[in-house]
């Protein structure tokens, strides 16, 4: 009986728990920003949407949650009487590709990684997946640009890509730069400190001083905030490295604010999905491999 009852309360809580997510995403309302150009940026919940639009029909980056599908292409009307044909998941994570079977069904054509169709697969998911995948890096000729879907190796996960509009001059990082907060490098997706550090300078190789970024997470950026975003990355893996080695143990290093301090007190962000002890731990664990 009791064993009943504490099933029966697991099953209530998850339903709630689902119904008030729903309700949260009833409310959010979709933004849309122009960037440069042709390029816009939509943003509600979860990662940034990337737009290019012309005659060849809507490209986007990214789809964000299912439910907010029908928002984003009743949003999108406002800037083209075309269709998306032409989808990239920039990695596999659910608040970047959870609109993939919608937009599948609008006959979107979707692109990714190699490494971003396997993980869905595996998590079952039997529609939406990507249709053309790519190893290294694929071009797409469209709305006047030569649209570069590179792959950047092991950095928020392994299946990471950048995209890049060069006529436009911009650029798409994913998850790979979150702008104005620490990052958040899934190591369990195959990411890694030292991988996000070599797309952030990839990245920075592809653009100008006078590209426009759109971050995976947080306001369009410039090329001095993706800079400064590098040198916070490559400045607490310095700190974190010589913790390590002067012995402090991972406890010690965890809970040391000053590794990370010249970026972002603990207190600024005790509320942010990585706080400094929890984006420490990820930099100790990554680097003491």
């Amino acid at each position: 009986m009791m064993k009943n009852f504490l099933v029966l309360s697991i099953l209530i809580l998850m339903i709630n728990t689902s119904l008030f997510a729903f309700q949260d995403l009833e409310d959010v309302q979709i933004e849309i920003s122009p960037v440069n150009g042709n390029v816009y940026i939509l943003q509600g919940a979860g990662g940034n949407i990337g737009v290019l639009t012309g005659e060849d029909g809507i490209f986007m980056i990214d789809d964000q949650f299912a439910p907010l599908s029908a928002k984003i292409i009743e949003k999108l009307k406002s800037l083209s009487d075309q269709p998306v044909k032409f989808l990239v998941n920039t990695h596999h994570h659910g608040d970047h590709t959870g609109g993939n079977p919608n937009f599948e069904e609008e006959d979107a054509l979707i692109f990714a990684h190699e490494n971003v169709r396997k993980r869905l697969n595996k998590d079952s998911l039997s529609t939406g997946l990507p249709v053309v995948t790519f190893n290294e890096k694929i071009s797409l000729h469209l709305n006047n640009n030569d649209v570069m879907l590179i792959h950047v190796h092991n950095a928020h996960t392994d299946g990471d890509a950048l995209i890049y509009f060069p006529q436009s001059n911009v650029l798409h990082t994913g998850d790979t730069f979150f702008n104005g907060n620490f990052p958040y490098i899934d190591l369990r997706s195959g990411g890694s400190v030292n991988g996000a550090i070599e797309a952030a300078k990839k990245g920075l190789s592809l653009i100008n001083e006078n590209s426009k970024i759109i971050p995976g997470h947080g306001p369009i950026a410039s090329y001095s905030d993706y800079k400064s975003y590098l040198h916070m990355l490559e400045s607490i893996k310095s700190n974190v490295l010589q913790a390590i080695n002067s012995g402090k143990s991972e406890s010690e290093i965890v809970a040391d604010e000053s590794l990370t301090r010249e970026f972002y007190s603990d207190k600024e962000k005790e509320n942010s999905f990585i706080t400094g002890p929890k984006i420490r731990q990820t930099f100790y664990d990554s680097l003491k491999k």
